[in-house]
């Protein structure tokens, strides 16, 4: 006996989980193509590992969503039973991604506040950290700041010390227009002078990509969890169809 009432209950929640799943990928690729210039600038992984997570969790529900929409139209409890062990899975992956999230939203500030003046200081310009040095560069246009917490944190750096800083004061990045040893004039009309500087303006940046990321996940999460009721509810019905 073929129940309509579960495929049309499907055919809502399919489409919703479908566009969750989108969501999901999209978060995920975006944070990792457009903002991943900034993540040489960070001590740990964890804001890169919590937007993979998500992308493969996205992916994971568009394809579950297409196999749940076979195990409705066969009504074979089988199916039904694999896509909910999938269903689970990616319940399961977007938690771990959640609480990867929060964990590094918690000790975001102490990281950033302790790795960006020393990444500053120690490695900007240095031979073998082309990418961090670029990642620098980026995150100072970007965001229109100049040094950790002021222009001043670059009187301390081994690039700015140096014989190729060629009489810099701070990069060509803190300038307001970029032209080459432009740095040599670190007067306010010519760098940013920011509150704060690059610390407060990628910190804020950082908390808010972890908090979209996580409502994200948390939204979609709750429409895996409708899914594995209704799941349940419609293995539960064909077991008595079968009696």
């Amino acid at each position: 006996m073929r129940s309509g009432g579960g495929r049309n209950a499907w055919d809502t929640r399919g489409a919703r989980e479908q566009v969750g799943g989108a969501a999901v990928l999209a978060v995920g690729i975006w944070t990792l193509v457009e903002k991943s210039g900034y993540l040489s600038v960070l001590a740990s992984s964890t804001f890169a590992a919590s937007a993979y997570i998500l992308i493969f969790a996205g992916a994971l529900v568009m394809v579950t969503g297409f196999l749940g929409f076979g195990a409705i139209l066969r009504e074979q409890k089988g199916c039904l039973s694999t896509y909910f062990c999938l269903l689970l899975i990616i319940f399961l992956v977007e938690l771990v991604a959640g609480v990867l999230a929060h964990v590094y939203y918690q000790r975001l500030s102490d990281e950033l506040k302790q790795h960006l003046n020393q990444t500053l200081a120690e490695n900007y310009g240095q031979p073998g950290a082309t990418q961090i040095t670029a990642s620098v560069d980026r995150l100072q246009q970007d965001f229109k700041c100049c040094g950790s917490n002021s222009s001043a944190d670059w009187q301390h750096s081994t690039y700015i010390l140096s014989r190729e800083a060629e009489g810099r004061r701070v990069p060509d990045s803190c300038c307001k227009t970029v032209v080459t040893h432009c740095g040599q004039r670190a007067h306010p009309s010519n760098i940013y002078k920011v509150e704060g500087g690059c610390l407060t303006k990628l910190e804020q940046f950082l908390a808010d990509h972890l908090l979209l990321m996580g409502a994200v996940g948390i939204g979609v999460a709750c429409l895996q969890i409708c899914g594995m009721v209704l799941t349940c509810c419609l293995h539960r019905r064909l077991q008595r169809h079968f009696y």
